[in-house]
């Protein structure tokens, strides 16, 4: 065999190369099994997850193809917090640890990580982890109208799940008696157990096959090349400081102001979060590790999307925000919403680099991820439930692009099928479509977003916490391009605005209507192809009068009025701009 840790030993770059390739095919290995195995439509539709392999010091050597930025990029800074509490000497083969504290790991409560040591011959020489967004927690429904993170449910610091020995049945009775949901919530943490098992074996198998008997030399390598990479794409860039300010809508009409200023000096940036607001006092603060998390992912999609993620990419991007303010925020802050603030920081982040990319980069998105927490509890309901549905609204405008339609981004989350979601609840989606003008009108215009209108089957009453944002803060266009349409939250009926963030308690005929907001507009509208703003009339994307408004172009239907189909033929440009 051949030690591959030996310090000072070089590494054959072949072996690096092929070893990478395969790493990343067994941690799609690793996220199918989690996927197939998984209990809640939380990881199993919508992929709320990640999944990474790390070396034996925990650094992480890569993640597989799907999982969020805001999961995979805290699971690997917030290692270093697992490794320090479980040293090599304190760990054997067949430990699994857990845990869910926002401060270790990614931001909040309901999201817990499984972490498992990998040891050959004794020695720990791996970790393969994953970090999933559990049904629930326990505590209040995931909202932010907590003031303290106690309120939120249940808080597992690092412990161990299992030994060698078998399950830690009292830790898992003590997570089963504080959850709605305990057969998904523990079934999804058994498949993240199972998960990391198979990469482990796979690893191992690996390991065979090229005859080592260590990966933290190859990973060593692994990093280098990534880091290398991004820091030759920061050497591509013009030194100097760029700023730039954003707004979320905050709760209950108190906004929430996050500013940045990015230093590129040579082969490194440095990001400074000095002016953003004070943490708050309810549960839309974020965790440090959370702001490395969206900071680091934007700054590589940023400049390099194409080099392999791992710690190496990490190493050039230095993040810091005043402790006490909204992205540093204190424990005990209630922190159940994060991700309605930190799913801001890369458009913030490419707002303020904008001037120093060749290229531009895109307009500000809908941004934060529209999470809605479904219940039925009451004492009459056969079957409670408690169902947690993702949505997103549109992306904006990019160089030469249009924004894409109700895309999650930045997380990447997916929303789950509606036969899904009338399976497992007596929930009934009456409606789900594009909604139209909801993009920013610009020369590449901005994503759409969606409307979603809810109701229920039964007698019995539900409630519904409709974690949201931009609804009072639209996102703004770019370089002359308009706003995206700002969000909405309304009983269907009456159109009356409902609660944002907080538990609203719903008759049973009750239904409710999102209307998702679209990204900004980039460029000046009166520069679109007046071909393309046809073709979105024709698409039902853009109206007749947005036509005309924003986009100077007048443009008549002459079809059937009555007719559900509209082909081209039934529109024609009367008049284009002057």
């Amino acid at each position: 065999m051949t030690n591959a840790s030996a310090p000072g030993r070089p590494v054959d770059p072949v072996v690096v190369g092929l070893v990478a390739n395969r790493l990343y095919s067994l941690l799609d290995e690793q996220q199918a099994a989690l996927v197939n195995t998984a209990f809640s439509p939380v990881v199993r539709e919508s992929l709320d997850l990640a999944c990474a392999v790390f070396d034996s010091r925990g650094e992480m050597i890569g993640q597989s193809s799907g999982g969020t930025p805001g999961h995979i990029n805290a699971m690997a800074t917030g290692m270093s917090h697992i490794v320090a509490k479980y040293p090599p000497g304190s760990l054997a083969d067949g430990d699994v640890l857990i845990t869910n504290d926002p401060w270790m790991t990614a931001g909040q409560i309901n999201d817990i990580t499984v972490a498992t040591p990998v040891f050959r011959d004794g020695t720990l020489i791996a970790w393969f982890a994953s970090c999933c967004h559990s049904p629930d927690i326990g505590g209040r429904i995931l909202s932010a109208a907590a003031t303290e993170v106690f309120e939120e449910g249940l808080r597992l610091p690092i412990l161990k799940l299992r030994t060698a020995a078998g399950p830690d049945e009292p830790l898992e009775e003590l997570i089963r008696a504080n959850v709605r949901t305990p057969d998904e919530t523990m079934g999804d943490i058994y498949a993240q157990v199972a998960a990391n098992q198979v990469g482990a074996r796979s690893l191992g198998r690996m390991m065979d096959e090229f005859g080592l008997d260590g990966i933290d030399a190859v990973a060593a390598e692994i990093m280098l090349r990534s880091e290398k990479a991004l820091r030759t794409a920061l050497r591509g860039l013009r030194d100097g400081r760029y700023t730039s300010r954003l707004r979320s809508d905050g709760f209950n009409g108190e906004p929430i102001d996050l500013a940045v200023a990015v230093t590129i000096d040579g082969d490194r940036v440095d990001i400074d979060y000095t002016g953003s607001s004070p943490q708050s006092r309810h549960g839309v603060n974020v965790v440090l590790n959370y702001t490395r998390a969206y900071t680091s992912f934007a700054v590589k999609a940023a400049l390099a999307p194409e080099v392999p993620h791992n710690a190496g990419s990490f190493r050039p991007v230095h993040v810091s925000a005043p402790r006490g303010s909204v992205l540093n925020c204190v424990d005990p802050a209630p922190v159940a919403s994060r991700h309605l603030v930190g799913h801001f920081l890369p458009s913030l982040l490419f707002d303020a680099l904008r001037p120093a990319v060749p290229g531009g980069l895109p307009a500000t998105s809908s941004d934060a991820l529209w999470m809605t927490v479904w219940r039925g509890g009451d004492m009459g309901e056969t079957h409670p439930f408690t169902l947690t549905v993702f949505g997103a609204g549109g992306t904006g405008g990019r160089p030469g692009k249009d924004g894409l339609n109700t895309t999650g981004f930045p997380t990447g989350v997916r929303a789950a099928p509606t036969e899904v979601l009338e399976t497992l609840t007596p929930l009934v989606q009456r409606q789900r479509e594009l909604r139209p003008d909801s993009g920013g009108p610009g020369e590449h215009r901005g994503g759409l977003g969606q409307v979603v209108r809810v109701g229920r089957r039964g007698d019995h009453g539900w409630t519904l916490n409709a974690n949201i944002d931009r609804v009072d803060t639209p996102a703004p266009g770019t370089l002359g391009g308009l706003p995206g349409a700002p969000g909405e939250f309304t009983d269907a009926t009456t159109s009356a605005q409902l609660p944002r963030k907080q538990l609203v308690r719903l008759a049973p005929d009750s239904v409710v209507r999102l209307r998702f907001p679209g990204g900004g507009g980039y460029g000046d509208p009166k520069a679109r192809p007046v071909e393309r703003v046809l073709d979105d009339v024709v698409n039902g994307y853009v109206s007749l009068d947005a036509a005309r408004e924003y986009y100077g172009v007048h443009i008549e239907y002459v079809g059937d009025p009555g007719a559900l189909v509209r082909p081209p033929s039934s529109y024609r440009v009367v008049r284009a701009r002057d």
